[in-house]
Formats: structure tokens, C-alpha cells, sequence
């Protein structure tokens, strides 16, 4: 009897844990449909979602947008444009699209494109640089210039505005305010420094640019070239966060490659010297920021203009300037971002403009003798 109790018990046992086997299977088999149903769910609303954003925006529209893609745009700016505009339903997805199908070198210019256009259309156009609107003239900043330079060089002789009235225009602190609000990332504060001569020198971007009116206002000529330096600029944003840098300081920076560099494999040792002197709290002694200082220009510096006191001196003050001496190219801001390595602190130019590096300060002199002499 006591055998037939052992055996009923172990049965009931047996048949106990068969039973949460089953309960088990059945718990997890619920779960593995309910996952699958979700994920079936997920993927069809992310497959719906994407099918629907690669279709026209709108099939039957002939209405014509107007966008402007400006100069150094890259496919995340040109995606959010689209987007913003009405030409295409997600950015995201284009941009995918885009980098799918392996396109690429979109062309600056004014495009009219319409919602009905498909993405292939819309991808081609941009890349053509297929301009519907041909402009009635064009400005070409070219690089390296001051703002003085730019209104006397430029708007006085290309646009119908004086260099006075350029020069009022960009000095004028209320319409600095609504920069600074239009562009909050790219214009700070840094710019109404108390030694700041221009607020925006250095933030007008040097390239060529097309007008469809014959009176431009001011306003559009001179936020067509702050779009554009946003535009180069904006894109290193988070490399500049990563160097716990602002865009005041890169495009300070690069102004005095723009003034002292003819090659871009020169702009990249210049950016190491620079770099390498910073780093060891030498003073940059750079002659441009002496012209800047002075305000004129002169084709030798003597003893007693380095001796020159003034903000924007690097002999008198160590470290960049307080900003801008001229507007750089892309050239010299990829530069400043991605530098030489170099041990060099000292360079000159020669007479024909071919610049001379050196580790030490013998080198340096050495060097004096040899390429500039007495």
C-alpha cells in the first residue's frame, strides 16, 4: 500500500509538471505571435510610410515652386529645402533615396520644381543644374576680401548701392539683431565683441551670385552671401562641438589662412603652425592682422608697424583676433577643420609668393637669408 501511495504521488507529479510544460508552451507561443504581430504591424506602417514619401507630393499640381540651393549645400540641407518647400514628403527618406541610388554632386542655382515631379525628376534637375529662371546679372565675391573691399570692389560696381550704403546697412545695430535672430546658430554674440570692427566680417561667403531682379533690396544681396557661409560653416557643426569650438572662431581662424595661403596643401601646413603656436602660447605674429589693425595696405611691413597696438594685432596679442580679417573660402575653413601634422612653428614667403616652413627659430632665421636676405 505504502509502494502504491509513492507511485500515485510521483504519477501526480509527473502529470503536475507536464501541465506547466504545457502552460510554458502555450506562455511563450502567446508571446512569439504577439511579437510577430507587432513587428508585422511595424513593418507594414514603415513600409506604407516609405512607399507613400517616394510618390509625388502632389500628382496633378502645376504649380511652380521656386528654392534656392545655395553654394556648399550638402543633401541634408537640400533634403530639409525640399521638404520645407513642399517638393517632397520626408527629407529622410530622401536623403536615403538619394544615397541608395549612389547620386550625388547636387548643382547650386534657383530651380522651379513642381509637387508633382517624382524624386527621380527632382534628383535629376539638381544635378544637371538645370536653372528654369535665368538671372538678369550676377555679383562674384572673390576670396580673401574685407568687408571695405567688398562694398567699394563689389556692391559699388556691380549693384546699385553705394559703398556707403552697403557699409551703413551691415553696420546698422537693429538690422544686426535680425541677423542674429534669422541665424542664431551661426551668428552669436561673439560678433558684437567690444573690439569687433564689422560684426559680419568674415560671415559674407566669397562666390559667385545670380539675381532675378534689377534692384535687389540690400537686405537680399547681403543675406544671399550669409546663406551661403551657414551653409559651409554649418556643416562641421558637430566636429566643432566635439573641439568645444564656435563658427566665429573657425571662420577667424580661417581668414588668416585665406590671407597668408595661395595652395591648399599650404593652408593645411599654415593651419598646423598656427595650431602648433597656439598650443604653446606663442603669440601668431601673422602680418595680415597688422594690415587688418592698421587699415591700410602695404606691400612690406617695417619694425615699427609690428610695433603697432591694436586688438587685432597678433604681435601684440596672443592668440586669433577678436574675429574675421577677410572672408574665407571652403578651402581654407576645410583647413582649419582638418589641419597638417606638423612640428613646424615658424613659415615666410619668398618673393614669389612659395612659403618656407621651419621647426626652430634658427631654421627660421636661416631661412630669411636665404629666400628674402636684407
Amino acid at each position: 500500500m505504502e509502494n502504491q501511495s509513492k507511485k500515485e504521488i510521483m504519477f501526480e507529479r509527473m502529470k503536475e509538471k507536464k501541465q506547466e510544460v504545457k502552460i510554458v508552451r502555450r506562455i511563450v507561443l502567446i508571446i512569439m505571435l504577439v511579437l510577430l504581430l507587432v513587428v508585422g504591424i511595424v513593418g507594414f506602417r514603415t513600409y506604407y510610410y516609405v512607399t507613400d514619401a517616394l510618390k509625388p507630393v502632389d500628382p496633378d499640381s502645376d504649380k511652380v515652386v521656386d528654392i534656392e540651393v545655395p553654394i556648399g549645400s550638402n543633401l541634408d540641407s537640400i533634403s530639409e529645402l525640399l521638404e520645407k518647400n513642399g517638393l517632397i514628403k520626408d527629407a529622410r527618406v530622401y536623403k536615403y533615396y538619394v544615397k541608395f541610388n549612389n547620386q550625388a554632386d547636387f548643382q547650386a542655382g534657383t530651380y522651379g520644381l513642381l509637387p508633382s515631379m517624382t524624386l527621380d525628376e527632382i534628383t535629376e534637375s539638381l544635378k544637371t543644374g538645370k536653372v528654369y529662371r535665368e538671372p538678369l546679372f550676377t555679383i562674384t565675391v572673390p576670396e580673401g576680401l574685407t568687408i571695405d573691399q567688398i562694398a567699394e570692389n563689389v556692391i559699388a560696381k556691380k549693384t546699385p548701392y553705394t559703398a556707403k550704403e552697403f557699409l551703413d546697412k551691415v553696420q546698422d545695430e537693429a538690422y544686426i539683431d535680425e541677423l542674429m535672430a534669422k541665424y542664431p546658430d551661426l551668428l552669436t554674440d561673439e560678433i558684437k565683441g567690444k573690439d569687433i570692427r564689422y560684426a559680419l566680417e568674415g560671415y559674407l561667403y566669397p562666390a559667385t551670385y545670380p539675381f532675378y531682379e534689377e534692384d535687389p533690396s540690400l537686405t537680399l544681396i547681403i543675406e544671399q552671401m550669409i546663406d551661403s557661409t551657414e551653409a559651409n560653416v554649418m556643416q562641421y557643426q558637430t566636429v566643432l562641438e566635439e573641439m568645444g569650438k564656435t563658427p566665429h572662431w573657425l571662420l577667424t581662424f580661417a581668414s588668416l589662412l585665406e590671407e597668408e595661403a595661395t595652395a591648399q596643401a599650404d593652408r593645411q601646413t599654415i593651419a598646423s603652425v598656427f595650431y602648433n603656436r597656439l598650443e604653446k602660447d606663442m603669440p601668431l605674429q601673422t602680418d595680415p592682422t597688422v594690415l587688418y589693425a592698421m587699415g591700410e595696405h602695404k606691400d612690406r611691413l617695417f619694425n615699427k608697424d609690428y610695433e603697432f597696438e591694436h586688438p587685432y594685432s597678433t604681435y601684440q596679442n596672443k592668440g586669433l583676433p577678436p574675429g574675421p580679417i577677410a572672408s574665407a573660402g571652403l578651402a581654407s575653413i576645410e583647413a582649419v577643420i582638418d589641419p597638417a601634422h606638423t612640428e613646424y612653428e615658424y613659415f615666410l614667403a619668398d618673393s614669389k609668393g612659395v612659403n618656407h616652413f621651419a621647426e626652430t627659430y634658427e631654421e627660421h632665421l636661416a631661412n630669411q637669408e636665404k629666400y628674402i636676405g636684407n
